[in-house]
């Protein structure tokens, strides 16, 4: 199989590019055809347990941010251009799309979040922003141009009264206009503007990046469950002087061996940590679910042309 990375071995890549900085690989899938069309993606978006939105505007158009499912008549009424859809999980639905990720064997399978896929006709876009994920964008159909500009993080100003996260201040570092075939990795926190300059397919796959609060709070409801976890008990140095309103420094040193004994457990931190980087994301949508192949079903009924109750769509 022909490395996505180009002539850039992948022990390179990782250890000059990965989470440190973008990197553009021009013809990575060469030739790459897309397994479903922007129609049958909108069709998707259709599906009630298929995680799907829309955001309109532009510089010039407020901007709009819609939540699927969608149905017919609204994607009849959107303009002719400055949107964008957007669905997650298309390798769940699609295992053609799923096949992508053969093409990243050089980075964990745990590590994967999903194949986001996007369209978008000519001006779509969502404005300037960052992500704190690592994310490869594959550029399947028509062209879109990508803005790269500075390291971001939570502090960075925003847009005011806009759905949708967007950066107030971004300066353009770097500039590529990607044609299908492309592939461009972005590491977390570095801002980023694409915009759709023809009808445009763009393949998005990321990689979970749980925050220290999400992983601290999962860790406390595994704790929660487990029998004989430690409680907390006064420091040995305790006496009548601390008996005042304010914490003496020697509980927050109490409290903190108490925690770190717990984080110091191997055996605990790796099965816990196992089982949540693993999760499904989507825990009703795993192969075979009967959910899932009721879905499915009704996704190609959508793509052959008929509704569930034997009408022909529009």
């Amino acid at each position: 199989m022909k490395s996505i990375l180009g002539r850039l071995d992948p022990d390179d890549f990782l250890r000059d590019y990965w989470q440190q900085k973008p990197l553009l690989v021009r013809s990575a899938l060469e030739g790459y055809r897309s397994p479903l069309t922007p129609d049958e993606l909108a069709g998707l978006s259709t599906e009630e347990n298929v995680e799907s939105r829309l955001i309109k505007g532009s510089d010039k158009v407020p901007w709009e941010l819609h939540d699927g499912p969608f149905t017919d008549d609204f994607f009849s009424q959107l303009p002719e251009t400055d949107w964008t859809l957007l669905v997650q999980a298309v390798d769940l639905w699609v295992p053609e799309v799923g096949r992508l990720l053969d093409y990243f064997d050089f980075l964990p399978r745990w590590r994967l979040d999903d194949i986001m896929v996007s369209f978008a006709p000519v001006g779509g876009s969502v404005g300037p922003h960052f992500d704190q994920y690592d994310v490869f964008l594959l550029q399947v159909e028509g062209e879109r141009n990508w803005q790269i500009g500075d390291p971001s993080d939570e502090t960075a100003g925003l847009v005011p009264n806009v759905p949708v996260r967007m950066l107030a201040d971004f300066v353009v570092r770097d500039q590529w206009l990607l044609s299908p075939g492309d592939l461009l990795y972005l590491p977390p926190g570095i801002a980023h503007w694409g915009v759709s300059v023809s009808n445009s397919l763009t393949f998005s796959i990321g990689f979970r990046s749980p925050s220290v609060a999400e992983m601290v709070s999962d860790l406390a409801i595994e704790l929660m469950v487990r029998d004989r976890m430690p409680h907390y008990r006064d420091p040995p140095s305790i006496n009548s002087n601390m008996a005042t309103g304010m914490i003496d420094p020697a509980f927050v040193a109490q409290v903190r061996a108490l925690l770190y004994d717990v984080l110091d457990d191997e055996e605990l931190l790796s099965d816990w940590f196992a089982r949540y980087m693993t999760a499904p994301k989507y825990p009703g949508l795993e192969t075979g679910s009967g959910e899932r192949r009721a879905a499915r079903t009704r996704f190609h009924r959508y793509l052959n042309g008929y509704r569930d109750d034997g009408g022909e769509t529009s």
